[in-house]
């Protein structure tokens, strides 16, 4: 059970991540956090060191959100292929995402690339977390026979991320998901080359 100031904690993150997935890092002010949140600055800071502790902590948050959302769907496939699937089709609508703004750990990508280093090794910490996960699924369907030993894992998996992740912008800057859908069926149809 949550403390009360745990609680507020939360909400204040929580309240604050579609504010940061949409407008940025550096475009969040505390003053937008505090109107979302309608807490007093003394609040806030009661929480947070300062913005630099705030962004950190949404990010980490969202991140970690992200993450446990893509386990669980990847989880429920019962054979490596199913595992893939699930995993590209929780990106089928990129234009409503379940934190609005679109794909936290694209756009965190973007902004932390060349201003903010320890956030910019977090988001890689978490790409590459996700592309050793899906290569490992890969390489377990290799191993029990559902994929060809011509599948090469480590390549698949990059291209199945680099995909997905370039498709979730341009469908969202272009406000059409149907390019997505053309990708996903796309990246099955190449997975399925390569079954047994």
């Amino acid at each position: 059970m949550l403390t009360k100031s745990e609680r507020t904690k939360q909400f204040i993150l929580e309240t604050a991540a579609p504010l940061y997935n949409e407008k940025g890092i550096s475009g969040v002010n505390i003053d937008d956090v505090l109107a979302a949140t309608k807490l007093t600055k003394g609040c806030l800071y009661g929480h947070f060191e300062n913005k630099d502790d705030l962004s950190a902590q949404v990010i980490d948050q969202m991140l970690k959100k992200v993450s446990e959302k893509m386990y669980i769907a990847i989880s429920k496939g019962k054979t490596a292929k199913a595992k893939v699937f699930a995993f590209i089709d929780f990106y089928r609508n990129p234009i409503e995402t379940y934190i609005s703004g679109g794909c936290p750990i694209f756009n965190m990508a973007v902004e932390a690339d060349d201003n903010y280093p320890a956030i910019k090794e977090k988001v890689a910490a978490t790409f590459r977390a996700g592309q050793e996960g899906l290569t490992n699924i890969l390489k377990e369907g290799i191993e029990n026979g559902e994929f060809s030993r011509e599948l090469d894992p480590t390549v698949f998996a990059f291209k199945m991320v680099a995909a997905v992740e370039g498709g979730i912008i341009m469908c969202r800057t272009m406000n059409n998901i149907k390019p997505m859908q053309s990708l996903i069926k796309n990246l099955k149809a190449e997975l399925e080359q390569y079954s047994k």
